[in-house]
C-alpha cells in the first residue's frame, strides 16, 4: 500500500472527556477499536471520527489542544459535532431509523426528514475532513451505518480514490429496506466504495437485490456494474483478538477474579448472558426461556445460576427505558418464584464490566446463552469460545446472529422459539464433556485462523485488488490520446471497415425496444460516413431485417440482422448466411409462452429464424430466476435440434447453432484488405465480433465488464462523437 491508511468511523478509538479545564483521554469501548489497535499501529495510518464531546463544550483553544493531542499521541483527527448533530444524527436517524429498520423492527422505526437532513449534513462534515487529509495514493476505509452516504460523497470529490466500506450490522431484505424513504440515496452512498464488506452472504445477497431493484445496476459474482464504475460486494466475517481471550485465564488479575466469583457459585452450573441492553438482543426472550427451563426441570432448581450482564445503552430513549423496566420486572418475578435462601436464580448486572471480570465470567461459565433476535455478527459468542481454552463449555447461539455461520458447532436456536431455547439450555448443561471439547476445538481453530487482524488484512488486500481492477478499466478507456490515434489511423487509411452494433451502441437502451428508432442526427451521421468512398459501414444488429430495412434501407450501408442469420450488401437483397429451418418453433413457442405468462412484464418477439424472450421490463429477481429456469429447460429439450440459446442484454434468443454476429462479420472481413477496422458493441453477442477481428483491428465496448474489446467507453454519446469526428475528415 503506497499511501497511508485512513480509517473513518463515527467514534474515534479514543474518547475525550472534559472535566472543568482538563481534557482526559481514554480508550473507547467496542470490539472494533480494541481489536484493530495492533493492525492500526502497523500502518502509516490516520483515524477520523467524533471524540465524544460536543463542539459547544469547548472553546477554540481547547479544540486546538484536543486536536493536537489526538494527532500527536493517537494519530487521530476529530470531526466536530454539535449538540444538534448528536441529537438528530446519532440519537435520531442512526438509532431511530437505520438501527431498528436494519434489525427488522419497522414498528420502532421513525421517518423524520429533519433527522435525515442532519444525517446527510454530518456525512458531509466527515467528507470535508477526509478530503482535507487524503492524498492521491491513500486508502480510505469507512465503517458502519452512521456513514452510509460517505463513500459516494468522497467519490464525488476524489473520483479516483481507493475507498472501502464495511457494514457491521445486518443489511435487511429488500421488502424491509424499501420502507426507507431515502433508500436510493443510501444505496448510491454505499456504492461509492470500490469494495463493500458484510459479515455474511445473506447480507450481501440482500444488498445486491436492493441495488438491482432500486438502482437498476446488474451484478455478477458480487461485481456491481454501474454506469462509470465497477464495485464489488463481498463477505468478511469480523474476527476477534483470539490470543488475548484464549490466554486471559492465565492473567493473574483474571485468575483472582475467577476465584472471587467462583466462591459464590460453587457446586452450581453457570449460564452466562452478556449483551448491550437493546431490543434486538432478545434478552426478554432468553429470560422467558430460562423461566420455562426451571419450571420444566425442577431438579435443576438450586443447581443452576443465570448471570445476566446488560450493558447500558441509549438510556434516554423511551424504547430502551421501557425495555429495561420489563427486564427488571421479569428478573424480579423469576427470582421471587424460584429463589431460595442461599440461591438466587438470576444474577443481574446493569453496567459495563472490565475486561478481567468479563473474561473471568467467560472462563467460569458452563454455558453461554447468546440469543439475539437479529445481530450483524456478535463478538461475545466468539470471545466466550476463545476464552474456554480446553475446558469445554457450551455455546447456545441464535441463528439470527451473523456469528452462527462460523460457529455452526454451537447449539443453534431460533430465539423466537422459547421452548426450543429452554430445551437447548438443558441439552447444553447435560452435554458430555468430550462432546463439548470436540465442538469447541473446531470453533477455536476457525477463530484462531480468522482473527480480527486477519479480517482487516484480508479486507485491505481485497480492496487493493479491486482498485487495481478499477485502474485497468481506466487504462482501457478511450482516452483523448487514443482517440487522436484513431483519427490519425483513419486519416491515413483508404480501405476502412466500420462494424457498428445498434442498440446500446448507437442509441441508448429504451424500456421498450420498439421505441429505439434512429433519430435524424444518427441517420445523417451514418449517411456522411457511408458516402465516403473509402468507407464501408455495416450495422451488426440483433434486430429483424424488416425493421432494419425500414429504418436504414435508404442508406448505402451493409446490414447484419438477427445476430448473423441475415446479411445485406449495399444495393443488394437480404439473404441467409446459410439455409436455415424454422420448423423447431412449433416445439419451442409453447415453452416461451408459458414463461411469458408466468413472468409479468416479459414478451416474445418472433423473427423468421429465431424466437426472442425479452425480460427487461419484468421484476429483476423473478426475471433472473425464470431466465435460468428457461435456459435449463431449453437446453434439455433442444439438444438434438441443432438449436442454440443466445443470451443478450435482458433477452434469451433461440436460433440455429453456429450462427452469430462473428460468423456474419467474416463475410465482410474476407472481402478485401482493410487497412482500418473499427468494431463497436455493448452486448455479450458483440463479443463474437471482437473475437473474429484480426489483431490489428480496433474494438470498443460500450460499458464496463469483461470483454475481448481493446477499449471501453461509458456512453453512447462518446461513440457518436468519435464517428462524428470521422465523418468530418476529408477524403485522402
Amino acid at each position: 500500500m503506497a499511501g497511508k491508511l485512513i480509517f473513518v468511523s463515527n467514534r474515534l478509538p479514543v474518547t475525550v472527556e472534559q472535566r472543568k479545564s482538563t481534557l482526559r483521554y481514554k480508550p473507547s469501548m467496542g470490539g472494533l477499536a480494541t481489536g484493530l489497535n495492533s493492525f492500526y499501529q502497523s500502518y502509516d495510518s490516520l483515524w477520523l471520527g467524533w471524540s465524544g464531546i460536543s463542539s459547544e463544550s469547548m472553546n477554540e483553544p481547547k479544540k486546538k489542544e484536543m486536536a493536537g493531542t489526538l494527532l500527536q499521541e493517537y494519530r487521530c483527527v476529530p470531526v466536530y459535532l454539535t449538540r444538534s448533530d448528536i441529537k438528530n444524527f446519532y440519537h435520531g436517524f442512526c438509532n431511530k431509523t437505520i438501527w431498528p429498520l436494519f434489525h427488522y423492527f419497522p414498528n420502532y422505526t421513525v421517518y423524520e426528514k429533519y433527522m435525515w437532513d442532519s444525517y446527510r449534513g454530518v456525512n458531509e462534515k466527515f467528507c470535508d475532513l477526509v478530503v482535507r487529509h487524503a492524498d492521491v495514493n491513500d486508502t480510505i476505509w469507512v465503517q458502519d451505518y452512521q456513514l452510509l452516504l460517505l463513500p459516494n460523497l468522497i467519490r464525488e470529490k476524489l473520483p479516483k480514490a481507493k475507498i472501502g466500506f464495511f457494514l457491521h450490522i445486518p443489511f435487511p431484505s429488500f421488502e424491509v429496506f424499501r420502507l426507507l424513504p431515502w433508500r436510493r440515496e443510501i444505496l448510491e452512498g454505499i456504492c461509492g466504495a470500490d469494495l463493500i464488506g458484510f459479515h455474511t452472504y445473506d447480507y450481501v445477497r440482500h444488498f445486491l437485490s436492493s441495488v438491482r431493484r432500486l438502482l437498476g445496476y446488474e451484478h455478477t459474482i458480487g461485481e456491481i456494474y454501474m454506469e462509470k464504475r465497477v464495485a464489488r460486494a463481498d463477505i468478511f466475517p469480523l474476527g476477534i483478538d483470539f490470543e488475548r481471550y484464549n490466554h486471559a485465564p492465565e492473567n493473574k488479575q483474571v485468575s483472582r477474579e475467577m476465584t472471587r466469583i467462583g466462591r459464590n457459585l460453587e457446586g452450581r452450573k453457570v449460564i452466562l448472558s452478556v449483551d448491550r441492553l437493546d431490543y434486538s438482543k432478545g434478552i426478554l426472550h432468553r429470560l422467558k426461556a430460562f423461566d420455562i427451563f426451571l419450571k420444566n426441570n425442577p431438579g435443576y432448581q438450586n443447581r443452576v445460576t443465570l448471570i445476566i450482564v446488560a450493558v447500558p445503552s441509549r438510556t434516554g430513549v423511551d424504547t430502551y427505558i421501557k425495555l429495561k423496566k420489563e427486564i427488571d420486572e421479569l428478573i424480579g418475578r423469576i427470582n421471587g418464584r424460584y429463589g431460595k435462601i442461599g440461591w438466587v436464580p438470576v444474577w443481574y448486572f446493569y453496567r459495563v464490566l472490565p475486561f478481567h471480570t468479563l473474561t473471568a465470567l467467560y472462563a467460569l461459565s458452563d454455558v453461554a446463552l447468546i440469543t439475539p433476535l437479529r445481530d450483524g455478527m456478535n463478538l461475545i459468542a466468539k470471545e466466550y469460545v476463545a476464552a474456554r481454552g480446553e475446558k469445554g463449555g457450551v455455546l447456545v447461539l441464535s441463528g439470527m446472529a451473523g456469528a452462527s455461520h462460523e460457529l455452526s458447532e454451537a447449539l443453534i436456536v431460533n430465539p423466537n422459539n422459547i421452548d426450543q431455547v429452554a430445551a437447548s439450555i438443558r441439552q447444553a448443561i447435560e452435554m458430555p464433556l468430550e462432546e463439548q471439547e470436540k465442538r469447541n476445538a473446531l470453533m477455536q481453530a476457525r477463530l484462531r485462523r480468522y482473527s480480527v487482524t486477519r479480517w482487516a488484512h484480508d479486507f485491505i488486500e481485497r480492496l487493493d485488488a479491486v482498485h487495481a481492477d478499477q485502474q485497468s478499466l481506466y487504462e482501457r478507456r478511450l482516452t483523448p490520446s487514443t482517440r487522436e490515434n484513431f483519427l490519425n489511423q483513419y486519416r491515413g487509411s483508404k480501405n476502412r471497415l466500420l462494424l457498428l452494433d445498434y442498440d446500446g451502441t448507437l442509441v441508448s437502451f429504451a424500456s421498450k425496444p420498439e421505441r429505439a428508432s434512429p433519430d435524424d442526427e444518427l441517420l445523417g451521421l451514418l449517411r456522411r460516413l457511408s458516402n465516403n468512398e473509402n468507407n464501408e459501414v455495416v450495422l451488426v444488429s440483433g434486430r429483424d431485417r424488416e425493421t432494419l430495412s425500414n429504418w436504414f434501407g435508404t442508406l448505402p450501408i451493409g446490414m447484419i440482422a438477427e445476430h448473423g442469420v441475415w446479411i445485406k450488401e449495399i444495393a443488394e437483397q437480404w439473404h441467409e448466411i446459410e439455409p436455415l429451418r424454422d420448423d423447431w418453433k412449433a416445439e419451442v413457442s409453447p415453452i416461451l409462452e408459458l414463461y411469458m405468462d408466468r413472468t409479468p412484464g416479459t414478451f416474445i418477439e418472433e423473427k423468421q429464424f429465431s424466437l426472442v424472450w425479452h425480460y427487461r421490463m419484468a421484476d429483476p429477481d423473478l426475471a433472473e430466476m425464470r431466465a435460468n429456469e428457461l435456459k435449463e429447460t431449453l437446453i434439455n429439450m433442444t439438444e438434438n435440434l441443432n438449436i442454440g440459446i443466445l443470451e443478450g442484454n435482458k433477452v434469451i434468443e433461440i436460433k440455429t447453432s453456429g450462427i452469430h454476429k462473428g460468423t456474419a462479420v467474416l463475410h465482410w472481413l474476407g472481402k478485401k484488405e482493410w487497412d482500418f477496422i473499427l468494431a463497436v458493441g455493448d452486448d455479450v453477442t458483440d463479443e463474437d465480433v471482437f473475437d473474429a477481428l484480426p489483431a490489428y483491428a480496433n474494438s470498443i465496448k460500450v460499458g464496463l465488464g469483461m470483454t475481448k474489446a481493446r477499449y471501453n467507453v461509458l456512453e453512447v454519446e462518446t461513440v457518436r462523437e468519435l464517428l462524428g469526428d470521422f465523418s468530418r475528415i476529408e477524403h485522402p
